[in-house]
């Protein structure tokens, strides 16, 4: 498929990329299958993370045998620390089975806290900068969920790329975060283009999205199926309609009370409930194994539970979010799944 250049960093990658997460739900060899069939339709853009158990690795094996200068590989590390992010590069590297790594995330920086942590001394982006002198990393490149931060930290000039959520649903990024990393010649990465499996409409998705010209739609893929129709799309040369703009203020309207942005501008919870994690629950559920989603949220669902209804979360959501109701939703929802899961584990 066609390339197009990402920032100014000069790599030329495919107008699609690959999003690693679900390769976590399937097996080794399906997984490099996969992966090599994204390569033979002509992606070379491929988008990990350290935390996401076996993605890493799985994309390591499949791309042994092709010629390295010919892909373009993204990773991230969720640690805050120089020490355990400098081990999660090398980790990375091990995995992937390279010599360097493309770009190199800070991994979801959304927070005024852990700005605090990862710029202050012996933080996180002191190891990537490390990484970066060494040759291990050729970018560097932070990933977040939130848009206002983001902004402030693009222009800081310490990044040649930012990954952000943006679909025609999550439309924040569009206004003033991707407008200013094409100004500022940053690799601009869709973060979620099908809102972490929620927006079922790939035609609607592509088209919305084909309308930025300097970004990069990084859907999570688990079948070449799904691959092949994005690319179609994409390549069709459709152009985003008034009817698909009326589809888009449609779903909108359906999703206003539901979509949670993981701006966590509700917190801080007085009973500790992690809102940002609880409330996305089905889109981890659609797109991570089962022990790893208890990983990541268990602790939050359960917190979950001891939310006393005092409002504070609603008070403070930008998007009027009833976030005692949804919670409730949610925890139905992730009982079934608990129950579901351990009774095919008897």
């Amino acid at each position: 498929m066609d390339k197009m250049r990402f920032g100014k960093t000069g790599l030329l990658v495919s107008k699609i990329a690959f999003g690693g997460i679900p390769l976590q739900r399937l097996g080794t060899a399906e997984a490099v299958e996969l992966v090599r069939g994204a390569i033979n339709l002509g992606v070379n853009f491929f988008d990990t993370a350290n935390g996401y158990s076996t993605s890493e690795e799985r994309i390591g094996l499949a791309i042994k045998g092709y010629q390295r200068s010919s892909l373009v590989l993204s990773s991230k590390s969720l640690a805050r620390d120089k020490k355990t992010f400098l081990r999660h590069v090398d980790q990375s590297l091990k995995q992937l089975g390279t010599d360097y790594i493309d770009l190199y995330h800070l991994h979801n920086v959304s927070s005024a806290g852990v700005c605090d942590v990862v710029f202050g001394e012996d933080g996180a982006f002191e190891g990537l900068a490390e990484a970066v002198n060494a040759g291990k990393v050729r970018f560097a490149a932070f990933s977040s969920h939130s848009v206002p931060l983001s902004i402030r930290i693009m222009r800081e000039g310490k990044f040649a790329a930012v990954q952000l959520p943006f679909n025609y649903v999550d439309d924040e990024a569009g206004k003033e975060a991707i407008p200013l990393a094409k100004s500022l010649g940053l690799g601009f990465i869709a973060m979620k283009p099908f809102g972490g499996g929620l927006l079922s409409d790939a035609n609607l998705s592509i088209k919305y999205l084909s309308q930025f010209d300097s970004i990069v739609p990084d859907p999570g893929i688990e079948k070449l199926s799904e691959l092949e129709e994005i690319i179609r799309i994409a390549e069709s040369g459709e152009r985003f309609a008034a009817a698909d703009a009326a589809a888009v203020e449609k779903a909108k309207a359906e999703f206003s009370g539901s979509w949670c942005h993981r701006c966590d501008y509700c917190q801080p919870c007085p009973h500790n409930i992690g809102i940002s994690t609880a409330l996305p629950i089905e889109s981890l559920i659609k797109r991570i194994p089962y022990p790893q989603v208890v990983e990541l949220a268990g602790k939050s669902m359960e917190a979950a539970r001891s939310c006393a209804g005092c409002r504070a979360c609603v008070d403070r959501c930008p998007y009027r979010l009833d976030v005692p109701v949804l919670l409730k939703e949610k925890l139905r929802l992730w009982d079934r799944y608990v129950s579901e899961n351990t009774s095919l584990a008897r």
